[in-house]
């Protein structure tokens, strides 16, 4: 799963990584610890054109009666996002890339044999260029009693290599080459794109020269401490390292 990552690029910078044309009306402010409900930045299709928008993280169905389950459901998981109701839609025509510098995981650790209650030790997990990750998302616009909320989730699937130590889950990373395909509403089988994508990410990934990942403090943890002390690496038996 993804359930808490770190954005601190400007808009500027990530349209010209993305190669977008058209940039959102203000900045958001730089996130080391974006949580869900939390406006983030999204790259969709605009009539042929990519554009670097706005989107609250948790999808809201557009038939859905409010909100009170987006923060529920900020991550689709990939072996059915086709099928279920509150995401085929989107997963059919609203397809984004959600930019990130990195994002947290949480691994179970033993603590000590008299103290045999686990621990979660996070760790950040980021792209060993130093590049932002482009991680696969849906989008969905929604007419709610204040005007209209966008709102996007973030596709997941199984861990594998190095990172399936840390948690079963991962994002959906969308390699480069791919990107026009992921975001294009007309492509007619978003099923054979995701299954490409998926099989590419398994090879970059299991080969362990993608990504990287080292442990932080458990700051993390509280989603009000967000700075850039957050991503500096720790020791996990550093006792300094707690919240």
């Amino acid at each position: 799963m993804c359930g808490r990552y770190a954005a601190s690029r400007d808009a500027a910078e990530l349209a010209d990584w993305f190669g977008a044309e058209e940039l959102p009306r203000s900045d958001l402010p730089p996130r080391f610890n974006v949580a869900p409900t939390t406006e983030v930045y999204v790259v969709i299709d605009e009539e042929g054109s990519r554009a670097l928008g706005v989107a609250r993280w948790g999808l809201i169905p557009s038939w859905s009666k409010d909100a009170s389950r987006a923060n529920r459901m900020i991550n689709a998981r990939s072996e059915s996002v086709a099928d279920k109701p509150a995401y085929r839609a989107a997963f059919r025509r609203r397809r984004c890339l959600v930019p990130a510098d990195g994002y947290y995981e949480w691994q179970v650790v033993p603590r000590t044999p008299k103290d045999d209650r686990p621990v979660k030790q996070p760790f950040f997990i980021h792209a060993t260029d130093g590049g932002p990750l482009a991680m696969a998302g849906l989008y969905e616009d929604w007419q709610g009693p204040d005007g209209d909320v966008r709102s996007c989730t973030i596709l997941t699937q199984d861990a594998v290599g190095p990172l399936a130590r840390i948690h079963d889950r991962m994002p959906v990373f969308v390699p480069q080459d791919q990107w026009d395909r992921w975001l294009d509403s007309a492509e007619g089988d978003p099923r054979a794109v995701l299954e490409g994508i998926l099989a590419e990410d398994r090879e970059m990934i299991a080969g362990g020269t993608f990504l990287g990942a080292y442990p932080v403090s458990t700051r993390v943890n509280r989603p009000t401490n967000d700075d850039p002390g957050l991503l500096e690496p720790i020791t996990i038996s550093d006792p300094a390292s707690g919240a």
